[in-house]
């Protein structure tokens, strides 16, 4: 039975890496894959999954109009559609997530999601948060806050290297940097923190 695999970290964990690599698996056995990455990550001109290490692969953008359900269904016209990769599956909407429920449930085919669970403020990405609430499996992809502890956190950065905690919640372009909690510091850079100040 298909299922629905959210693969999650913060930043700079070898997402992209991790993604490529099932996907040659796929692949070197002869079996179709279709990977997607989002209209909006498009800093290169094309739509590339591009990884750390020099691993890339073409990819079908997608924006938030784009039916996955309807696009995988139609792909397997032309032949078996065996798995079904997305990059910086935060940026999915929840209308998206349930398509990719019916990708598997429907027409029988797994979907594996990868993407950073929130942004640089602490809040969560819609995409997110229904894949945490609807997939079968959510496995954690493990990286290193520079102070030696687990990083959990996402700290956009300015050109001068200073964390940055106001702006929109998506920003192409800007540096990040993988922070433990502790060394984000949730409970001054949190809205939540914000609102619930006395």
């Amino acid at each position: 039975m298909a299922q629905l695999y959210f693969y999650y970290s913060a930043m700079n964990a070898g997402k992209s890496t991790t993604l490529l690599q099932s996907a040659h698996n796929y692949q070197e056995r002869g079996m179709r894959t279709l990977l997607y990455a989002p209209a909006i990550d498009d800093l290169g001109g094309t739509h590339r999954i591009h990884s750390r290490i020099g691993l890339a692969a073409e990819a079908i953008a997608f924006d938030a109009a784009y039916d996955f359900h309807a696009a995988v269904a139609e792909a397997r016209q032309a032949g078996p559609v065996h798995c079904v990769l997305i990059d910086e599956a935060q940026f999915l909407t929840p209308l998206q997530v349930l398509q990719l429920t019916q990708v598997c449930d429907r027409l029988g085919v797994p979907v594996l999601c990868y993407g950073i669970r929130t942004d640089f403020q602490g809040e969560p990405f819609e995409g997110s948060k229904y894949l945490l609430a609807w997939a079968d499996n959510i496995i954690e992809i493990k990286t290193i806050c520079r102070s030696g502890k687990k990083a959990t956190m996402n700290a956009r950065l300015d050109r001068d290297g200073n964390q940055v905690t106001e702006g929109a919640q998506i920003d192409i372009g800007h540096h990040y940097e993988a922070l433990s909690r502790k060394e984000f510091r949730l409970d001054e850079v949190s809205p939540v923190a914000r609102r619930l100040a006395p």
